[in-house]
């Protein structure tokens, strides 16, 4: 998945109301990895001063970021936002996809947590937040249900309408962004890598001011 540059996410600093439970996890999360703030931070794409105004609450973090430092810390975006991997149901019930919003972005847990996959029922915004290109291991599988997706895969740009469906390897640069002032919806669905060390490179495109 994409967005800009990790400096320049979300909105200006200032308390985190819906995601409150993230900033002491990834605070607990990074030590727990034995990762300093400044490795930490380096290994996501971010800058120590970013990732502690996270750890602190005064930025909200992007869902691309969730998924940066769950990687980073060999987690899952679920433990992030607090959620405890308990009964691992095969069902994973309407009423219980509580969403959340992270840096204008809008997502559900679709599956249950502690699984090598994860998915996500994402609801991208228009603007800019999909202009950061990531590159990291792993496979990725997206499906439209709502709008128009535009989805850079290498030097290739593709236009997702609904019914749509992409499938990549995630060591492929990418990017996706809505077409459509509306936004877009989309299934997301990510394979985990449990290495707290796991490597994974965010930055603008070659040429593009970062």
């Amino acid at each position: 998945m994409s967005h800009p540059t990790s400096e320049e996410a979300g909105p200006a600093p200032g308390p985190v109301d819906d995601l409150g439970v993230v900033a002491p996890q990834l605070r607990a999360l990074r030590r727990r990895a034995s990762l300093t703030l400044e490795a930490a931070a380096r290994t996501a794409g971010l800058s120590p001063a970013h990732l502690s105004r996270l750890e602190t609450g005064q930025r909200q973090p992007s869902l691309p970021m969730l998924l940066a430092l769950a990687r980073v810390y060999g987690t899952t975006v679920s433990e992030l936002l607090g959620e405890r991997v308990a009964d691992r149901d095969a069902v994973v019930r309407a009423a219980d996809m509580e969403p959340t919003h992270a840096g204008g972005w809008t997502y559900r847990q679709s599956g249950a947590p502690g699984r090598g996959m994860q998915a996500l029922h994402v609801q991208v915004p228009h603007g800019s937040q999909g202009d950061i290109v990531r590159v990291h291991p792993g496979e990725e599988w997206l499906h439209v249900l709502r709008g128009r997706l535009r989805l850079r895969l290498g030097d290739a740009t593709h236009l997702l309408g609904p019914g749509d469906s992409a499938h990549f390897d995630s060591l492929t640069p990418h990017r996706i962004a809505a077409q459509d002032p509306d936004g877009v919806d989309l299934l997301f669905v990510h394979t985990l890598l449990q290495s707290p060390t796991a490597a994974l490179c965010l930055g603008p495109t070659p040429g593009e001011t970062p």
